[in-house]
């Protein structure tokens, strides 16, 4: 039988590939008697045949639990009609025009023909077998319990969808479940390969170059076993140490927004901004020492490139100043804040980098405002210290360094101006030297581009002199060591 709701205005009805669950009126007088109080309908008493859908019960079921909400049916969003537009029998009418649809439903599908009788509405034509709907009168004939959920749409289901098989045919469950364990192990395929996980990374080597900028996995994994150690006092149960590292390399490399890397990784914006500080903080102390450190005038000599070996054999760095701007004034100490008038027109930060010959960085100096000169910036940042008596220090234009590389018995050369009547191939390649170091480093993490969000130029500890900012550029620069160098050793 094709049961309908009897709450007034509800026209659910329980039909093959339905959802809704409806429910006998319970044999206990007094709970009897509340669904019959909540149904609202005057002088009307419930029969064997009367249901109640799910849709009345905040649960979506019912609830045999006396101190449940769900143990009286509560939820109709129907009013129920006022005492002035109520008529004398309205409800009996309405008992027997259902009555009249459910016995024409029940005798077209025992007769396997035709389509559900639909009262006052139009309804989308979904045509059934008949076994399904002999099966469902008999289970709901047999069932007895009346507080037993119908389970008719079980069977009906069961029938249909992807698996379903012809009334006569015998069900091979066998089957059924190879196709549906193909079915999980196919979707477990898609959903790792879309994951930000180490499987997913480990045999793409195109996933890891564009998520974090490193050559391949085992470059990654490298760096993961090395920063791994000081991370062990990081209190996150969110993200794993792998997790936090590549959020960290994606912020460098991508400059993806806080929100962004938090919808992604499935934590708070407030974890991602935690995360990142404390993981610039961990490879600024642990990568950077080991990746960015001025060589040996042995090792520079031993894989000096050609085109520097004839003219400039005791090359020791090319050097050249890049800026980075950023959103707002920031003070920098005593020295920039007496030049804070002068540089309110210029927000930019500005660093002293030093290339090998062989195209690795081997120094970066902290960030200074933009207008500081790079004579002041030199003799500031510590970089005059690596020089020894007979070092040669290239540039493809004039940094104002001069006397003071001499003061440390050392030489300073301009490239353009001293070797472009003589070789002009050599003049060319110093001056595009450091010019493609720069490049490849700002291209490999976009984060350098700027402009700054301003709690990275904020100083985060006391002790430092760096702000996380700096610590960010340093941290970009030893990456950068790990990849193909721009001028590879012969």
């Amino acid at each position: 039988m094709v049961h309908t709701c009897v709450v007034a205005g509800c026209r659910n009805r329980r039909t093959p590939g339905t959802t809704l669950s409806f429910y006998r009126f319970p044999r206990d007088p007094e709970r009897k008697q509340r669904w019959i109080a909540a149904v609202n309908r005057e002088g009307w008493v419930p029969n064997d045949g009367s249901r109640l859908c799910s849709t009345h019960f905040i649960s979506g079921k019912q609830v045999k639990n006396p101190r449940s909400p769900d143990y009286v049916p509560s939820v109709f969003t129907i009013a129920p009609l006022s005492p002035e537009m109520k008529e004398p029998g309205a409800f009996e009418i309405l008992d027997k025009q259902e009555a009249r649809v459910e016995a024409a439903n029940a005798l077209l599908f025992l007769q396997g023909q035709g389509t559900p009788v639909v009262a006052e509405q139009s309804q989308e034509e979904h045509p059934e077998e008949p076994q399904a709907i002999v099966d469902e009168s008999t289970s709901s004939s047999i069932s007895s319990d009346e507080e037993e959920e119908d389970d008719d749409k079980s069977v009906s289901d069961s029938k249909k969808g992807k698996y379903a098989q012809s009334p006569d045919a015998p069900v091979n469950y066998d089957d059924m479940l190879k196709a549906l364990k193909k079915e999980n192990q196919s979707l477990r395929e898609s959903v790792e390969k879309m994951s930000l996980s180490e499987n997913s990374l480990r045999n793409d080597a195109e996933k890891v170059k564009f998520y974090t900028g490193l050559p391949n996995y085992f470059v990654l994994e490298t760096v993961m076993w090395l920063l791994a150690p000081h991370m062990d006092g990081m209190k996150n149960v969110k993200l794993s140490k792998f997790q936090q590292l590549l959020l960290t390399l994606m912020r460098l490399r991508l400059d993806l927004r806080n929100q962004d890397l938090a919808y992604r990784f499935g934590v708070k914006v407030g974890t991602v901004i935690r995360t990142v500080h404390r993981m610039v903080n961990i490879m600024s102390s642990t990568l950077v020492p080991t990746a960015v450190f001025w060589p040996s005038r042995a090792e520079l000599r031993k894989n000096l490139p050609a085109a520097l070996r004839t003219s400039y054999p005791d090359c020791a760095v090319i050097i050249d100043c890049f800026t980075v701007p950023f959103e707002e004034l920031v003070s920098r100490g005593n020295q920039q804040q007496q030049q804070q008038e002068v540089a309110t027109s210029y927000n930019a930060l500005k660093y002293l980098i030093g290339v090998a010959p062989q195209g690795v960085v081997t120094f970066v100096s902290r960030g200074v405002l933009g207008n500081v000169s790079d004579k002041s910036l030199a003799e500031g940042c510590g970089f005059l210290c690596k020089l020894l008596p007979g070092d040669v220090v290239l540039a493809n234009r004039d940094l104002d360094i001069g006397e003071s590389v001499a003061a440390r018995q050392a030489q300073f050369k301009i490239a353009r101006g001293s070797l472009l009547d003589e070789a002009p191939s050599e003049a060319l390649s110093v001056q595009k030297h450091v010019e493609r170091v720069i490049s490849m480093v700002k291209q490999r993490y976009a984060m350098l581009a700027g402009p700054v969000e301003s709690p990275f130029t904020a100083f985060c500890e006391r002790t430092s002199n760096l702000s996380t900012f700096d610590k960010i550029v340093q941290v970009a620069c030893a990456l950068n060591n790990l990849c193909i160098s721009a001028a590879p050793l012969e």
